[in-house]
């Protein structure tokens, strides 16, 4: 039985529960005109549920789906324009902010189940999250988007549909489609390498950190060195860089819900220590935001460290930070909501193609990350591509 335990689920409890006594007193009027037509108004009774039910988990499906997708594609436009420097205080504030609002998500839930294995997720997502500033600085939000989006999508897929890691194997009505979408999005995120992006290296922003050796021999105010590592190494070499993480990081991020998957499919085993533990995605996530908030704590004290305690900080991107960590976990809540319609099957390569489209066009229209007629076109046709792939995915399983 489903758990009223957010405005949306209650929204749909509701709904079903009016779909029922509405059928209820179809039969019931049926009845009473034709006694032997019971048995047939009973069956056609429960048939109209049954559609409603299915039809009232597509929409909010595809509801938490767009809105996961918008959210996810537009969550690092906030410090597109700034300077973070190596990206380590950003993401440290960013893990902050997902801590702070999944401790609100957690109190509406009804404070459910701690599962530190949970955890374990969380700190794989912050390990691929940690290289973001990088990408977006090497190859731009746009391309660094779809080449992570469509890493994780296999990843999500291949752990999903072959069962790895302990988890449940997804069984699909159309595998040949299935297997035709994966090796699409594969295919796509080879293409993306070809592209060529021009990014803007220094953002019209804050290029002096709070917190840095400020002494020079002329006396003035200044940084000591580039602000990122990134910004010395030549643009090809830039380039492979941006690409390789990018890849890197998409893999993590696909592998960083398994643990959620894996607790999710051991609840019906009677000798696992999981027995019983809710089918419900959200009901998870604080506990995966609060390995991101450990790890992120413990790499930027690292960092520090490595620093001898002069980091780069940055003042203009705390509030961007922080407004992309709250987008991020509003994104994943929507997330987890379609994957409780659906399944992951459908929802993983449905939000991670759309996100990527998004987070390109924005990079491509708004940035001006992608420019000449050949690469837009080898940008289009890859994008065709990863949107082919993740819409006969999702069929598959219809």
């Amino acid at each position: 039985m489903l758990e009223a335990k957010s405005p949306l689920l209650l929204l749909l409890v509701a709904t079903l529960l009016m779909v029922s006594c509405q059928s209820r007193k179809h039969a019931a009027e049926q009845d009473a005109q034709s006694g032997e037509n019971f048995t047939t108004s009973k069956l056609e009774t429960l048939s109209l549920v049954l559609n409603s039910t299915n039809m009232t988990h597509f929409v909010y499906g595809i509801a938490s789906n767009v809105a996961a997708v918008l959210l996810y594609g537009s969550n690092f436009v906030p410090i597109k324009r700034v300077e973070a420097g190596d990206g380590m205080f950003f993401h440290w504030v960013s893990c902050a902010a997902i801590w702070v609002v999944s401790v609100m998500g957690n109190v509406l839930l009804q404070t459910p189940t701690f599962y530190p294995l949970v955890m374990l997720g969380g700190v794989i997502w912050a390990t691929g999250n940690i290289a973001v500033t990088t990408i977006v600085k090497a190859i731009g939000l746009g391309l660094g988007s779809l080449i992570w989006a469509s890493f994780s999508m296999l990843m999500g897929w291949a752990s999903s549909r072959f069962g790895w890691f302990g988890i449940t194997a997804v069984e699909v009505s159309r595998p040949i489609l299935n297997y035709c979408g994966a090796a699409l999005c594969l295919l796509s995120g080879l293409i993306f390498f070809f592209v060529r992006t021009n990014v803007e290296l220094h953002p019209d922003s804050e290029s002096i950190p709070l917190l840095i050796d400020r002494r020079m021999n002329s006396g003035s105010y200044g940084p000591a060195s580039p602000e990122s590592w990134i910004e010395v190494t030549g643009p090809k070499t830039r380039r492979f860089i941006g690409c390789l993480l990018a890849a890197v990081s998409g893999l993590l991020y696909g592998f960083s819900f398994v643990p959620i998957y894996y607790i999710k499919s051991s609840s019906s085993n009677r000798e696992s220590m999981y027995h019983g533990a809710s089918l419900y995605d959200p009901d998870y996530l604080f506990a995966q935001c609060s390995g991101i908030f450990v790890a992120s704590t413990v790499y930027f004290a690292i960092y520090c460290a490595a620093m001898k305690n002069r980091p780069r900080v940055y003042s203009r991107v705390i509030l961007p930070g922080m407004l992309s960590g709250t987008m991020w976990l509003l994104a994943t809540y929507c997330w987890c909501l379609a994957s409780n319609y659906l399944s992951p099957v459908i929802s993983f390569p449905l939000v991670t193609a759309g996100y990527a489209l998004v987070a390109a066009l924005l990079g491509t229209l708004l940035f001006k990350e992608v420019k000449g007629l050949a690469n837009c076109l080898v940008l289009f046709s890859a994008s065709c591509v990863v949107l082919t792939g993740s819409t006969l995915t999702a069929v598959s399983k219809l």
